[in-house]
């Protein structure tokens, strides 16, 4: 054997790069199932299942198409007292004795320097193969980079528009004369609810992926979450088959109200494309296409097509930049010196909070929330709270199926919790109970009262809010973007500002070991 291809698990594209250059007769391709990456975190069942089924979919077709595929099943015997990932490709290294090992660039710092320490005790030489699935490479975005002053991903996005001549005018200039549409994409729903939403796809679980279901549970039965609801896509039929029903059916109302939140409406106008754009069962340049195509011919609004493209051109592109840019210090960042434990309620959903209870309920049942609710519902709780980044950051890895580190790191620790001091966001995304109600119908049913900032019937988030720019005071007063803010909480006596201390320290949970004053 000449090449050994390791194909990763976020790594299913139909065209791998080392598969374009290798010999079927000469070169095996090589999937790894194991056990240590859905216990690395505590992996919620449907984000293992949506791996498992997408790899096994994947080497069935690899084998179709003529290649030797070596691939590593879960409860493969052979490897049973071996259960990360590390160990089961050095096991496998000293039976094949491949000339080469052959990897695209993984999408965790953890497994790459895995990858790598495996290979040079095997004395296997390993060649790094850039991932052409992003429309930035690592390398140019450092680039770009070390040319800013600041990271900002709306000069980011601009230069992505301009590179790749998207929702540009024939002179070059963004269509409709601004880059940014972000501010008609910001609308609650209508008072009486969202209406009728056309659903997203759903694929009914064929025989493998029933029987990695049945897997899953048998052998994770502890984990967190539900599979009764799975109909992810796990092949790149379906996946495209997803983008064509979001593109037809979903695309035209995504915009004006992707920011907007409601009780029972776990994927309102979303995509639902962030798992199968992970796995790489679709690149992100033919999901782009399929947008701007779709404003071109009148089938959607300039404004949602814009704030869609943003999401996959932009955000993701530029969120996948400062992933390897910051790396490992990212992991470790605390600027806020939070130390609270994660609350037992993130992994039951048993909480009063209407808003927190809803998102809690629907990760759990479906393994997906959107953005909002993950940064201004889940994230805003572990930001106002004080809780670890890193506990906060290994729950949202562990809990939603589209979870890959480059993405979730990042998102979580940088923009959510605020843990690297603002690196490549302008101010902590801190707001109370008001932005909830705002933005939602929560508020409505819950027994808390957004308005109140203290006492028993006090919204938490409310409370927790106003506490959290006492405590970060001088701070957020020293910075123009937050400084309004602190002005507000210096209006009020000292007498509120300790009633509001001591509602937000029933919400606030404590490092393991610590016990209440």
């Amino acid at each position: 054997m000449r090449d050994l291809i390791l194909i990763l698990g976020d790594q299913l594209a139909h065209d791998h790069p080392a598969l374009l250059e290798a010999d079927p007769a000469q070169d095996r391709v090589l999937l790894i199932e194991a056990p240590g990456e859905a216990t690395h975190v505590w992996s919620h069942k449907a984000r293992i299942a949506l791996f498992l089924a997408a790899m096994r979919h994947h080497a069935q077709a690899l084998r179709a198409a003529g290649w030797q595929v070596h691939h590593i099943a879960l409860d493969d015997p052979t490897h049973a007292t071996e259960p990360t990932l590390a160990g089961r490709l050095a096991a496998t290294l000293r039976t094949l004795r491949p000339a080469r090992l052959r990897v695209m660039e993984a999408g965790a710092w953890r497994l790459a320097r895995d990858i790598e320490a495996t290979a040079l005790t095997e004395g296997v030489p390993l060649t790094w193969m850039h991932d052409p699935h992003f429309l930035c490479s690592r390398a140019d975005f450092a680039k770009w980079a070390a040319r800013k002053r600041e990271l900002r991903m709306e000069w980011f996005y601009r230069w992505m528009r301009q590179r790749h001549h998207v929702l540009l005018d024939a002179s070059g200039e963004p269509e409709g004369g601004q880059w940014n549409f972000d501010e008609d994409n910001r609308a609650p729903y209508p008072k009486q609810g969202p209406g009728l939403i056309p659903p997203p796809a759903h694929f009914a679980p064929d025989a493998l992926t029933q029987d990695v279901i049945a897997l899953v549970e048998a052998r994770f039965p502890n984990h967190p979450g539900s599979l009764a609801h799975f109909g992810w896509p796990v092949t790149r039929a379906q996946a495209l088959q997803a983008l064509d029903t979001f593109i037809q059916t979903r695309l035209s109302g995504f915009g004006r109200h992707q920011d907007a939140m409601w009780e029972a409406t776990p994927f309102g106008w979303h995509s639902l494309l962030s798992a199968a754009l992970n796995l790489h069962l679709l690149h992100p340049r033919e999901v782009i296409a399929a947008a701007e195509a779709a404003w071109r011919e009148g089938r959607a609004e300039l404004a949602s097509t814009e704030g869609f493209i943003r999401q996959v051109l932009g955000w993701r592109e530029f969120i996948r930049g400062v992933y390897w840019l910051d790396m490992p210090d990212l992991a470790e960042a605390n600027h806020l010196r939070a130390e609270g434990d994660l609350p037992a309620f993130f992994w039951t959903g048993d909480t009063d909070m209407a808003c927190l209870r809803d998102a809690l309920r629907q990760t759990l049942d479906h393994g997906y929330a959107h953005h909002i609710q993950r940064l201004m519902v889940l994230g805003l709780y572990g930001l106002l709270a004080g809780v670890r980044p890193q506990a906060v950051s290994d729950w949202f890895l562990a809990i939603y199926v589209d979870a890959v580190e480059w993405v979730e790191l990042p998102n979580v620790a940088g923009m959510a919790l605020y843990a690297n001091g603002g690196r490549f966001t302008s101010k902590p995304y801190a707001a109370s109970g008001a932005y909830i109600q705002r933005m939602s119908n929560h508020c409505r049913g819950c027994r808390y009262d957004p308005k109140q900032r203290s006492g028993p019937d006090a919204c938490p988030y409310t409370a927790l809010y106003w506490d959290f720019l006492a405590r970060h005071e001088a701070e957020l007063a020293a910075s123009p973007r937050t400084a309004l803010m602190v002005r507000n909480l210096q209006r009020l006596s000292a007498d509120e500002k300790r009633a509001i201390h001591e509602t937000a320290l029933q919400w606030m949970p404590r490092p393991t070991g610590e016990t209440p004053a």
